[in-house]
C-alpha cells in the first residue's frame, strides 16, 4: 500500500478502536447507574437497547451524507457527540434521560463513525484484492479498542469512581476529531476503476439492493450478529455478578473478547481473499452456536468465562469483513456507506432485542438461560440463511479506456 493508504487505514482503525471501546465499556456502568438512580436493570437495559437501535438508524443516514459529501466531518461530529453523551450520563436521573444520553446522543455519535463510513473512506482507495485484509485491519481496531479501553475503564473506576471514569472516557472520544481530518475527501474522487459499475444515483443503488435476494439474506443474517453482540456486551457483566463472581471477571471477559477478535478479524479478512464470503459467514455463525451451547452446559467458574470469551471473541466481529465485502462485491463501492448502513440497521435492530430482552427476561425469570437458548437458535438460523447467497456482482464491470 502507498503511504497515504496506510495512514487512512491506521486513522480508521484508531477511530473505530476509540469509539467501539467506549461503547463496550458502558456495560460496566449499568449497576452503578442502577444504584445511583434507583432504576431497575430492565429500565437501564431499555436505554442500552435504544442505543443499539440508534447506532443502526444513524449509520445509513451518516453513510448517505458521507457518500455525498465525504466522511471527515461526519466522523468528527460523531466523536463530539460521543464525548457529550458520556460526560452528561452521570447526571441523568430518569429512564428517559438515560435513553436520551446513552440511547440517542452517544449511540448516534458512534453510528456517525461506524464501520461502513470508515470503510467507505478507506476502501475506495485500495484495489479490490486488498479490501479483505484492509477491512480486517480496521475491524481489528475496534476489537483492540474493546481489549484496551474496557480494562482501562475498570481501572479508572477504581481510581476516580464511576462518574470520573465515564467522564474520562468522554474526553477520550474527542481524539476522534483530529483523526477525522485524515479521512476527509470527496467520495467520487476516489472510486477505483476496478469496481463494478456504480448506479446513477443513491436511490437507484438502494432499489437495486432491495431487489437482490442475496442482499436480503445478508441483511437478515446480520440481524442475528447484532443480537449476539448486544446481548453479550450488555449482559455478560451481569451474568458474572449473577454467578457470584467478582466484577473484574466481567471486565476481563469483555477485554478478552476484544483481544481474540483481533485475531478473528485478521483471519476473516484473509479468509475472504481465498474462500467464498458466504461460506466464511456460515462457519462463523455455526461456531457461535457451538460456543454458546458449550458455555451454557459448563459450570460457571472464572475459567469458564475466560475460555468462553476467548472462543466467542474469535468470531465476535469477524462477521464484519465478509459482510461488508459481500455488499461491495454485489453492489460496488460508490454507495457502500449507504448500503452497508442499511445492513447495519438490521444488525442493530437485532442488537436492540438482544440488549432489551436480556434485561427483561432476567427480571421475569431470574436467569439468563432462556436468552442463551434463543441465541443458539438464531446462530443456527444465520448459518443456514447465508448458504443461498449468489456471490457474484449484479452490475457489469467498468470499462476503462
Amino acid at each position: 500500500m502507498t503511504r497515504r493508504q496506510t495512514w487512512l487505514v491506521v486513522a480508521a482503525a484508531l477511530v473505530f478502536a476509540l469509539l467501539f471501546g467506549i461503547r463496550q465499556s458502558q456495560a460496566l456502568f449499568i449497576r452503578p447507574l442502577s444504584a445511583s438512580t434507583g432504576l431497575g436493570i430492565a429500565a437501564i437495559s431499555l436505554a442500552f437497547a435504544c442505543a443499539q437501535l440508534m447506532w443502526g438508524i444513524t449509520q445509513p443516514v451518516a453513510g448517505a451524507i458521507a457518500d455525498r459529501y465525504g466522511s471527515g466531518r461526519v466522523i468528527a461530529l460523531g466523536g463530539v457527540l460521543v464525548a457529550a453523551g458520556s460526560v452528561l450520563t452521570p447526571y441523568a436521573t430518569s429512564t428517559w434521560a438515560l435513553v436520551l444520553l446513552i440511547g440517542i446522543v452517544t449511540a448516534g455519535g458512534a453510528g456517525m463513525a461506524g464501520f461502513g463510513v470508515l470503510m467507505s473512506a478507506v476502501g475506495r482507495t485500495v484495489p479490490p484484492e486488498k479490501r479483505g485484509i484492509v477491512s480486517g485491519i480496521v475491524n481489528a481496531g475496534g476489537s483492540f479498542g474493546q481489549f484496551a479501553v474496557v480494562p482501562t475503564a475498570q481501572l479508572l473506576t477504581w481510581m476516580l469512581g464511576w462518574v470520573g471514569a465515564i467522564t474520562a472516557l468522554g474526553v477520550m472520544a474527542l481524539a476522534v476529531a483530529p483523526l477525522a481530518r485524515v479521512l476527509r475527501g470527496r467520495p467520487e474522487a476516489t472510486v477505483t476503476s476496478h469496481d463494478v459499475r456504480a448506479p446513477d444515483s443513491m436511490q437507484q443503488a438502494v432499489r437495486d439492493a432491495w431487489a437482490d435476494p442475496s442482499f436480503i439474506y445478508l441483511t437478515a443474517g446480520f440481524f442475528v450478529c447484532g443480537f449476539h453482540v448486544a446481548f453479550i456486551a450488555t449482559h455478560l457483566p451481569g451474568m458474572v455478578a449473577h454467578c457470584g463472581l467478582p466484577p473484574e471477571v466481567g471486565a476481563w471477559s469483555l477485554s478478552l473478547i476484544g483481544l481474540f477478535n483481533i485475531a478473528g478479524s485478521f483471519a476473516a479478512g484473509s479468509a475472504i481473499a481465498r474462500w467464498r464470503m458466504k461460506s466464511v459467514l456460515s462457519l462463523l455463525y455455526a461456531s457461535r452456536a457451538v460456543a454458546v451451547l458449550s458455555f451454557l452446559a459448563a459450570p460457571k467458574t472464572t475459567a469458564t468465562f475466560m475460555v468462553f470469551s476467548v472462543v466467542i471473541g474469535f468470531t465476535y466481529l469477524a462477521t464484519v469483513p465478509p459482510t461488508v465485502g459481500l455488499v461491495a462485491k454485489l453492489h460496488g463501492m460508490r454507495f457502500l456507506a449507504t448500503l452497508f448502513g442499511i445492513v447495519m440497521l438490521s444488525h442493530q435492530v437485532g442488537g436492540f432485542l438482544g440488549a432489551w430482552l436480556g434485561g427483561t427476561l432476567f427480571e421475569r425469570t431470574g436467569s439468563y438461560d432462556s436468552m442463551w437458548l434463543i441465541d443458539i437458535a438464531l446462530a443456527i438460523s444465520a448459518a443456514l440463511i447465508h448458504l443461498p447467497i449468489k456471490e457474484a456482482p449484479r452490475l457489469r464491470p467498468v470499462l476503462v479506456a
